[in-house]
């Protein structure tokens, strides 16, 4: 891999060192939604691998589930403990991806969104991941969607050396939910998700920030299109049209074997 096309550990903590939680946008649709459709938090052992805010992690710790949290970036870790609320439970682990350092079949819910874009072979990423899950254990993995116009302005700015990350990747709902099933995972369901606000405001939001104007992060839908788009993506959320249209896709799958009791 070209040391310039890379996405390494400096790309991550310079990243992070940037950017107030405030104007941090939470995950594409909200992943910690989509594990609540196939497992109760309450009781569960959760891990998220790759930082990120920690939102999603810290509505599952609201809803009972014993959080840990792993990432190779100190600044992610950082971003993570200022997001929390007291008195919920947290561990933090700095450790590699790769490598998880914990024994099989640790987690009920292993979970990571905006991660494995970032490896160039991702099968044995998704088999650790898999390994550390409990029997009846779910997996959540949420990528950028192939084919979208989001992934051809990303593969451009690749090119030039000018993507924030250094380099990355992206799949198609079938190469995915592939990558689970080789790692011996029963897939569930796979979905969409579309960004809130548009890339087009998030990016004209950025531009005049440069220039000292400020938007607001969230600006209200308009009247009538507002609705009728909500309604549009939840039609297509879990259709496989919908899948080749959302700026990110999501699978999840179950490790075989019922969970213990």
């Amino acid at each position: 891999m070209s040391e310039r096309r890379a996405s390494r550990r400096e790309h991550w903590d310079r990243y992070w060192d940037a950017r107030p939680l405030e104007e941090i946008y939470p995950a594409v649709g909200e992943p910690w939604r989509e594990l609540l459709r196939w497992r109760d938090a309450a009781g569960a052992r959760v891990l998220e691998v790759g930082a990120g805010s920690g939102r999603d992690s810290l509505e599952l710790a609201r809803r009972g589930a014993a959080v840990t949290v792993l990432d190779y970036s100190e600044p992610a870790l950082r971003t993570v403990r200022r997001a929390w609320e007291p008195g919920l439970p947290l561990i933090l682990v700095r450790g590699d991806a790769r490598r998880l350092p914990f024994a099989d079949g640790s987690f009920d819910l292993v979970f990571h969104q905006g991660l494995l874009e970032h490896f160039r072979d991702p099968a044995p990423v998704v088999a650790e991941h898999a390994r550390v899950l409990a029997p009846g254990g779910v997996l959540l993995i949420d990528v950028p969607q192939r084919w979208h116009a989001y992934t051809a302005v990303k593969r451009l700015l690749i090119a030039l050396d000018r993507w924030f990350a250094g380099w990355e990747r992206s799949f198609s709902v079938r190469e995915l939910e592939g990558l689970m099933a080789a790692a011996g995972l029963e897939v569930l369901g796979s979905y969409a998700s579309w960004p809130e606000p548009s890339l087009a405001y998030r990016a004209l939001r950025l531009a005049l920030g440069r220039l000292g104007l400020r938007l607001p992060g969230h600006p209200r839908p308009l009247p009538l299109l507002g609705p009728a788009g909500a309604r549009l993506r939840a039609a297509l959320r879990y259709r496989r049209l919908g899948h080749y249209t959302g700026m990110v896709l999501g699978t999840v799958a179950r490790r075989p074997g019922a969970p213990a009791p």
